[in-house]
């Protein structure tokens, strides 16, 4: 989507979104807000930063950190602390919490990491488009429905805010319902061979270095 949106900029030499879309792409800017919403209720599944479950699963064998046969500790998290973040007034501060409370958040941290070198192949695309664009992951308090951020209103750059605030931007940071409609107005049925939805670009090579027009599905 990224590759095709951005040659459709340089062909056309347009960059606001309704301009962009007006060529039947999705614009960078509602893929941004897609990236928002799902990395945000990603976040939530690895529940409350702070979690005695969490503990006593680890202790018990049941739950472990991210390549946990590779860390050189002695494994037990004892007198170990970890840094967490959380709401104190209008400000985001960190805290050293005990590691073997803080699984979740350390798993959560780690993830963090895992999507932002994905998101950094992302900006390869525009940058070697020479498109100015860059896709950025939100704040880590953006839209969390669980744990420390949880009741509070955090903006992507992180900074915390009043909900009449939030309520008058976040059209801007997630998608709309007017975005929902448009990107399911293009997903129209594309069975030809070789052929291509308009808003994808053609991959670079086939699968197993077949052809990109190689018959991969037959309808009859």
């Amino acid at each position: 989507m990224i590759q095709r949106t951005c040659e459709v900029m340089n062909e056309h030499k347009v960059s606001d979104p309704a301009k962009v879309r007006a060529h039947g792409v999705i614009d960078l800017e509602t893929m941004q807000k897609f990236l928002n919403f799902h990395y945000s209720v990603t976040l939530d599944l690895y529940g409350s930063e702070i979690s005695s479950n969490a503990a006593n699963y680890y202790t018990t064998g049941l739950k472990g950190r991210f390549e946990e046969g590779k860390l050189t500790d002695d494994h037990k998290l004892a007198g170990i602390d970890y840094p967490v973040q959380e709401v104190a007034g209008d400000q985001i501060v960190t805290k050293a919490v005990p590691a073997l409370t803080a699984l979740n958040a350390r798993l959560r941290d780690d993830f963090i990491k895992e999507i932002q070198a994905g998101l950094d192949r992302w900006n390869r695309i525009p940058d070697r488009l020479g498109i100015p664009y860059r896709f950025t992951l939100p704040h880590l308090g953006f839209h969390r429905r669980i744990g420390n951020f949880a009741g509070h209103h955090i903006t992507p750059a992180g900074q915390v805010v009043t909900e009449s605030a939030w309520n008058s931007e976040k059209q801007n940071w997630l998608p709309s319902r007017e975005d929902h409609a448009y990107v399911e107005s293009l997903m129209g049925r594309v069975v030809e061979r070789g052929k291509f939805a308009n808003w994808i670009a053609p991959p670079v090579r086939g699968i197993k270095g077949m052809p990109i027009d190689f018959e991969y599905v037959r309808f009859n």
